[in-house]
């Protein structure tokens, strides 16, 4: 199954120019991070909140600041 992936694929030509390879862009980076980081973050400060009611005493980093 690897071997199929790390094949180079043969250039794609259309009326004899060659198209660029697919390739990650900065946007891509930002929706990344919107659809993965935010969730985390955002599941990391509900569970400091929880934390942080039921026990009286803040753990979370922002604490120190």
């Amino acid at each position: 199954m690897f071997t199929r992936l790390k094949e180079r694929r043969r250039a794609q030509t259309v009326m004899g120019h060659r198209l660029p390879e697919p390739r990650l862009t900065a946007m891509a980076a930002v929706w990344g991070i919107v659809y993965f980081g935010l969730p985390v973050l955002a599941l990391g400060l509900a569970l400091d909140v929880l934390v942080q009611w039921v026990s009286g005493r803040c753990v979370g980093l922002w604490c120190y600041f």
